[in-house]
């Protein structure tokens, strides 16, 4: 298996392009190592869908789609980003109780810092943004990968 493995998906800024983001990360991540049914492939997965859903709704129109970008530098790092073109940085809203929305950062931060991970933000060229997790990835002593460590 090669020590530098990258896939991406460019979807359109639609709602149902969420769950389909999900699943190509979760087929992807499958493929290199990941199971399914583990603890971490669930925060994953609900990290990769709030990021999706950001992408979707506070755009304000202005991306027609969003781009999820996986790269794995073996036994070391996941990095999941994904990519829209509005340059506005997501934001930590004040998570009011009546509020039905703006918690997503806050959720991703808490996924991405129970796997261990980092939580970055980089321009594009074209002048929009990528949210990108960076999670620790290790491998089992038959060489064999068991995906991003968890903290739990």
């Amino acid at each position: 298996m090669a020590d530098h493995q990258e896939a991406s998906l460019t979807l359109p800024s639609d709602p149902a392009s969420v769950p389909a983001a999900r699943r190509y990360v979760s087929r992807v991540l499958a493929e290199w190592g990941l199971p399914g049914d583990t603890d971490t492939a669930d925060s994953v997965r609900l990290i990769v869908s709030e990021l999706a859903t950001n992408a979707v709704q506070h755009t304000l129109g202005l991306s027609p789609t969003f781009t999820v970008d996986l790269e794995l530098e073996r036994d070391e790092r996941l990095r999941i980003g994904v990519t829209d073109s509005h340059p506005r940085y997501p934001k930590r809203l004040p998570a009011a109780v009546q509020q039905d929305n703006g918690r997503g950062m806050v959720i991703i931060r808490c996924l991405t810092a129970e796997c261990g991970g980092r939580l970055s933000v980089s321009p594009t060229p074209e002048g929009g943004k990528t949210v990108w997790i960076s999670l620790p990835w290790t491998a089992r002593p038959d060489g064999r990968r068991t995906g991003p460590r968890a903290a739990w």
